[in-house]
């Protein structure tokens, strides 16, 4: 990567496991009721058009991200979908740095800078998260893919 940028990483979407899962399975479910229906009625040309619905959506959702996270200048940027604003965590506040787990949940879904409970969250898909607190008590928690290399990029620019 690049001197300016020690980290820089983009989440999708559409692109965890579960939910893809979870969208096929429906699709399926309107073919399959489609094609054992045996008079074509209106109703079940409906499913068609939901099933073909669901996969074209899915595939968009494959390309549409969810957040940006950059290590840079001694902050964190995390920018977000069209209408939600740019996050940035100065790193010279942040009094504690962790690698954990995100949830011990096995279903997560997507937020982006949510307040709950004395912690912001930003997560789309994996398992990882970094854990950052700052002076004030606050907790960041950072979902990632690539939970090592943002741990990493994150101690080599607090040393700067």
């Amino acid at each position: 990567m690049s001197d300016n940028h020690p980290f820089l990483e983009k989440q999708y979407l559409g692109r965890e496991w579960i939910p893809i899962t979870i969208r096929l399975v429906m699709a399926i479910f309107c073919f399959a009721i489609f094609f054992f229906t045996d008079e074509r009625e209106r109703s079940s040309d409906l499913l068609l058009v939901v099933g073909f619905a669901i996969l074209i959506i899915s595939a968009i959702m494959g390309f549409l991200l969810h957040f940006r996270t950059q290590v840079i200048n001694k902050s964190i940027l995390l920018d977000g979908l069209w209408t939600t604003r740019l996050v940035k965590i100065d790193l010279n506040s942040i009094v504690k740095i962790e690698k954990g787990v995100y949830s011990r949940y096995f279903f997560n879904n997507p937020v982006y800078n949510l307040h709950k409970r004395g912690t912001i969250r930003f997560y789309t898909s994996g398992n990882d998260a970094i854990h950052l607190t700052d002076r004030d008590g606050l907790v960041y928690i950072i979902g990632s893919q690539r939970a090592n290399e943002l741990l990493r990029a994150i101690n080599e620019e607090m040393k700067k």
